[in-house]
């Protein structure tokens, strides 16, 4: 890793970010520690984010011309995912909404922001075309924050989505290249959408929107190496800098209580930061551990606040709760299989059941049966199966091994924080030194 310089040099840094969930605890960890070392750092994001990007040290900005939330209340969400158990439908809706039909709104915002004050590096987005598009119309060092594991395929990584394995076989090689290539025209079906916005910044059109990614000089991965599947090679520009794992700001509470049988294991469940429709999984999981020898805490978080449950006598259910003080007690967490909950879990050497719902969970849940570091059902799962399932887990020791494992691999890897700021710095200083020799 690189080092950190004593004489930290002041930068002004552009960061952007959207109202997405679990990627915005990510960017404000980045943001404080940006903030706490120096830089004179700017948000741009939606307004959901004002006072949580100010108390962590940034100037913020809203989104004027692309979409901004008010409020982080299931109505404003952009993709509504939950309306539909199409992956592919949703994932339409993310490109159309967020990720490249507001591109030309989410650069010409940006610019403007640049155009009042320059910066030296921007800090984008693995999912906002439009900072991408920004940076290269700009020509300002340009780094994508990823808030989990890469969007784009890496170097002996199976392509994202469907949540395979890495390829052994013959077969599993085919497999991967047909995946491959569906996402390449599931992402191409926007390609025009970004070629016309391209246009209208003057810039040459792409072949394949996988290519504007490339503009970026940097590709930081809030994730751990460790946790990630192997590479024997990744491209110069792709860098983990570790999880960032600051808590929203709603899940702050300390939880203090003690369960009524503190003999019995203690399981967290916990189902995302977002709505996605997941009330009915989160009924059977409750079932499914009604009857077992454990105590359960269930954390509901903004996405499933005001929800009544039908909770049994070993079941406390909390509005939202930190984390980390359930994780100390706990045996198991049983999850939707989002990046922050799965690192923080395995940060504490916690197993896993996990029952994934789209998004990256697939992919994060794929991660945790590679380390043997826990179970992956299908989210149609009955609650005899989830209830099996953590048994299993609890009874079998290899599992809680190569989670603690792992999570002393994570915690060697350095603080994902510190790594960031030795990334963003290095970059600009690099790429400084070779504007320098250019000209």
């Amino acid at each position: 890793m690189i080092k950190t310089t004593d004489a930290a040099p002041h930068l002004r840094i552009l960061t952007v970010c959207w109202e997405g969930g679990g990627n915005v605890p990510p960017t404000l960890t980045a943001v404080r520690a940006l903030a706490d070392r120096g830089h004179d750092v700017r948000l741009i994001a939606d307004d959901t984010m004002r006072a949580e990007a100010i108390e962590a040290g940034a100037r913020f900005l809203p989104w004027k011309r692309a979409p901004n939330r008010p409020d982080r209340a299931p109505e404003s969400c952009y993709v509504r995912d939950w309306e539909t158990t199409d992956p592919v439908a949703g994932f339409q809706r993310g490109c159309e909404r967020v990720f490249v039909g507001p591109a030309q709104s989410h650069a010409e915002d940006i610019l403007e922001a640049l155009a009042v004050e320059p910066a030296d590096v921007l800090l984008g987005t693995d999912m906002l075309f439009g900072s991408m598009l920004a940076g290269e119309i700009e020509k300002v060092p340009t780094a994508l924050l990823a808030s989990n594991i890469s969007l784009w395929p890496l170097p002996g990584h199976p392509p994202f989505g469907p949540g395979f394995q890495p390829a052994h076989s013959a077969a599993d090689f085919v497999r991967d290249a047909e995946a491959s290539a569906l996402a390449e025209q599931w992402w191409d079906g926007f390609l025009s959408s970004l070629n016309a916005t391209r246009a209208h910044f003057g810039l040459a059109p792409l072949a394949h929107v996988h290519e504007q990614p490339l503009s970026a000089g940097r590709h930081l991965l809030a994730t751990s190496n460790s946790f990630d599947f192997p590479s024997e090679h990744l491209p110069d520009r792709v860098r983990y800098v570790g999880p960032l794992l600051e808590l929203p700001s709603w899940a702050q509470e300390r939880w203090t209580s003690r369960p009524a049988h503190e003999m019995r294991p203690l399981v967290l469940v916990s189902f995302s930061t977002t709505n996605q429709g997941q009330a009915d999984v989160l009924q059977r999981v409750i079932s499914g551990l009604a009857e077992e020898a454990v105590e359960v805490v269930v954390t509901l978080g903004k996405a499933l606040e005001g929800l009544r449950l039908q909770s049994p006598a070993n079941v406390t259910i909390l509005p939202s709760a930190a984390h980390d003080d359930i994780l100390v007690k706990a045996r198991v967490v049983v999850t939707h299989g989002g990046h922050g909950t799965v690192i923080r879990s395995l940060s504490h050497g916690v197993p896993l059941v996990v029952l994934p719902m789209g998004r990256d969970q697939n992919d994060n849940a794929a991660r945790v049966d590679y380390h043997g570091a826990g179970l992956r059902l299908d989210p149609s799962a009955s609650p005899q199966m989830i209830g099996e399932a953590v048994r299993r887990v609890l009874s079998e020791p290899n599992f809680t091994e190569r989670a603690a494992a792992l999570g002393r691999a994570i915690a060697e890897e350095g603080p994902g924080p510190e790594r960031l700021i030795v990334e963003i710095e290095d970059f600009v200083l690099r790429s400084s030194q070779r504007d320098r020799s250019a000209a």
